[in-house]
């Protein structure tokens, strides 16, 4: 499990520093990201005739399905407008405030309330990631500008989005198994991401090479290892845990961005530091998870 959610986390962190080097319009990153990764869903799908499993939901389930891809396009779009807009650090830690919701609505819908410790790792990660948005917060300050603002506020708005997605996977994978599921969301967000680029006018094509490969380097790493990563887990853990392993993306993706060329964000020592707590917030947080996942194991087998 948390081999997954380590693989799942090193996938997402180098979703911004490729969406950085993308000269492409935000909605075309997202369009093509999702349609790689359904040419890669399908050839497991197919084969093993997974789709079958949809005939499982009645059509609430259906519509869950729909609106949690139509989050999920929202978040995308949102959220690769951020990247070109603020620094890689502000965007991934605003966008990954998504914890807190999760945490909250999850005790209200899905009956499924952090403990006092769990809370205690999610504040400790909320922390972290504040004082990484703090200390990026004072470059900006000399850059200025409303391009920065605008990005952050984007970059929040696909954090809340991004937090009903989660939600609604909680709920749906405990009927359908992980390749069934993914394939009918991420066919609803393509969809809409379709349409959104065509209500936009936006040209998906033609693109060149490097865009290409960028687009299916963010099929293969953030999408398939780090967003379907955290899709298994869905069904074996809490969403707000499941989604508080993103925390761990700031810490991933600002290391890229100062490292890449074409980029060199170089990040402060007071991102360094807010990066340990949010680590520190994430494990603590896995680690009652487990704990509690091995009790109740425990407790249903005697």
């Amino acid at each position: 499990m948390a081999l997954v959610l380590l693989l799942a986390i090193l996938g997402i962190s180098v979703a911004a520093p490729l969406v950085r080097l993308s000269h492409a319009a935000p909605l075309a990153i997202a369009t093509w990201r999702l349609f790689f990764s359904l040419l890669l869903i399908a050839a497991v799908l197919v084969p093993t005739r997974g789709w079958r499993q949809w005939r499982r939901l009645d059509r609430r389930g259906v519509a869950l399905a729909a609106g949690a891809g139509v989050m999920l396009a929202l978040h995308f779009w949102s959220w690769n407008a951020s990247v070109a807009m603020t620094t890689v650090a502000a965007s991934v830690v605003l966008v990954n405030t998504q914890p807190v919701i999760v945490a909250l609505i999850s005790a209200a819908w899905l009956r499924e309330a952090p403990d006092a410790w769990q809370w205690a790792g999610i504040g400790l990660a909320i922390l972290g990631a504040g004082i990484v948005a703090w200390g990026d917060a004072g470059s900006l300050a000399h850059a200025g500008g409303h391009r920065a603002l605008v990005g952050d506020a984007l970059a929040l708005g696909a954090g809340v989005a991004a937090a009903l997605y989660y939600l609604v996977g909680r709920r749906l994978r405990q009927a359908l198994d992980l390749w069934p599921y993914v394939a009918l969301v991420y066919g609803a967000c393509f969809a809409t991401l379709l349409v959104m680029a065509a209500a936009a006018r936006v040209p998906l094509l033609p693109q060149p090479p490097r865009e290409l490969a960028i687009f299916a380097a963010l099929a293969a790493g953030p999408m398939l290892l780090g967003h379907t990563g955290m899709n298994w887990a869905l069904k074996y853990l809490p969403a707000y845990v499941v989604n508080l392993t993103v925390l761990g993306e700031p810490v991933g993706a600002t290391a890229l961005a100062a490292v890449l060329p074409g980029i060199h964000e170089r990040p402060p020592a007071i991102t360094l530091a807010g990066g340990a707590l949010v680590l520190m917030g994430i494990l603590l947080a896995l680690t009652r998870s487990t704990a509690n996942s091995r009790r109740t194991t425990v407790s249903d087998a005697v």
